[in-house]
């Protein structure tokens, strides 16, 4: 994962300060990215040089997560997508292909279905429409407030990755552990209550947007059947499997990762004029 950390530009959105970051040329159509619970817009890094030839990246940290703002929990995915709602309004970049992996792809199916006019397209990655049992939930929650945010740490690690990656690329393993390690607990606790309670799988019929669904093989997370119920519940939704990746698809396989966001986008993009 390459280092593209710099201080972020910050703005005040639904009473919370988000961070936020933009790549590429000024008036091209904006891909807007999500991040998954636990991380910050950092986990883009090796995504956004694939798009920014052609594209204006927006990334930010979602409320309660990286160098936002957290705000009293517990919260939820709709309180979740009106902050990227209110993110859009205020930096007044117009419609978006929105990509969410994980959370954010919670946070992206929201926006498909009652935002339907904000959004080119919607990327769904590594994400589900439902996050049971609530028991492993509780588990995490107490795990987090006894031991703190390191009492997960290498249960993240292993359910994101493979073992083979993990074995190979050490330095990207330590990045994200530090990624990981600076989730603030109270914004950790709000962001998964979220999670925890979500029910969205009806609320997917409303989603009209052209969809992609992006998910790891491995994945043990948000699995290749969490994504099956997306493709079937979201008219004319494309999938696609990542062989040998986990959780992370996007760092864990980034050119195949890659290759399939940016060929979708493209296809979707080239209906649209640059005034649209």
């Amino acid at each position: 994962m390459a280092n593209r950390e710099s201080d972020p530009d910050k703005i005040k959105v639904n009473g919370v300060e988000l961070a936020y970051r933009f790549d590429g040329p000024e008036n091209a159509h904006v891909v807007m990215m999500s991040n998954s619970l636990m991380s910050n817009y950092g986990m883009w890094d090796v995504t956004v040089p694939a798009l920014t030839d052609r594209y204006r990246v927006l990334r930010y940290d979602t409320r309660g997560q990286g160098r936002s703002g957290t705000t009293p929990g517990p919260y939820s995915i709709e309180m979740l997508a009106d902050d990227a709602i209110g993110l859009i309004d205020q930096l007044g970049v117009g419609r978006v292909h929105f990509v969410g992996l994980s959370m954010g792809g919670m946070t992206a199916q929201q926006i498909g279905a009652r935002y339907a006019d904000r959004v080119y397209s919607l990327s769904l990655c590594d994400t589900a429409s439902e996050m049971p049992p609530r028991s492993m939930w509780e588990e995490r929650l107490l795990t987090v407030q006894t031991k703190g945010i390191a009492g997960l740490l290498d249960v993240m690690i292993q359910r994101w990755f493979t073992p083979p990656f993990i074995a190979r690329d050490p330095d990207t393993i330590e990045k994200v552990r530090r990624m990981i390690s600076a989730t603030p607990v109270e914004g950790y606790i709000a962001c998964a209550s979220a999670v925890r309670d979500m029910a969205q799988t009806t609320m997917l019929l409303q989603v009209k947007a052209p969809t992609l669904i992006l998910v790891g093989r491995q994945d043990p997370a948000c699995t290749v059947e969490n994504s099956t119920v997306l493709h079937r519940m979201i008219d004319g939704a494309q999938m696609v499997i990542l062989e040998e990746a986990a959780h992370l698809s996007n760092i864990e396989q980034p050119q195949a990762f890659n290759s399939a966001l940016r060929a979708f986008i493209d296809r979707v993009d080239d209906a649209f004029p640059k005034s649209a």
